[in-house]
């Protein structure tokens, strides 16, 4: 088994956080090694960084698609919650990639496969999704491939 180097760090700021009396850090923190903790137990594995991300990815996109819902429901109050959670579950992610590096990315990958027609977006998702998950809204991402082949 490989040492996740990235659980390690939520485990140490778990412990520091707990001394330091933070109790909104602490909770997202517990909330993030519980949901790792959850698949780990049902799987029967042990989740390595690539993983990880893949669990901070899942949960940053929830906190901002519950940040719209409660835009339209006109609730600042849950609006403040979750962008605070939201901004403590990104501190450990990687860091975000540029439009111009996912752009760049985007056209490599269409290359790679060959894909001419928004049928073959699979492919192209294939190949980017582990280059590009925890470092690009794949929302976004999904939106630009769309456009890039119904262009071409």
């Amino acid at each position: 088994m490989t040492a996740c180097a990235l659980k390690e760090q939520l485990v140490a700021e778990m412990k520091r956080t707990m001394k330091s009396g933070e109790k909104a850090r602490l909770a997202v923190i517990r909330l993030i090694l519980a949901a790792i903790k959850q698949i780990e137990v049902d799987e029967r594995i042990e989740l390595d960084d690539a993983r990880v991300n893949v669990v901070l990815d899942k949960m940053a996109k929830q906190r901002r698609e519950s940040i719209m819902q409660f835009e339209k429901g006109n609730r600042p109050d849950l609006i403040d919650i979750e962008q605070a959670e939201l901004a403590i579950i990104k501190e450990y992610l990687p860091e975000a990639l540029s439009d111009e590096e996912i752009g760049k990315l985007i056209s490599q990958a269409i290359e790679t496969t060959g894909a001419s027609e928004l049928k073959q977006m699979g492919q192209v998702m294939g190949i980017l999704k582990p280059q590009l998950q925890g470092r690009a809204d794949m929302g976004k991402v999904s939106q630009l491939i769309k456009n890039k082949l119904a262009a071409s």
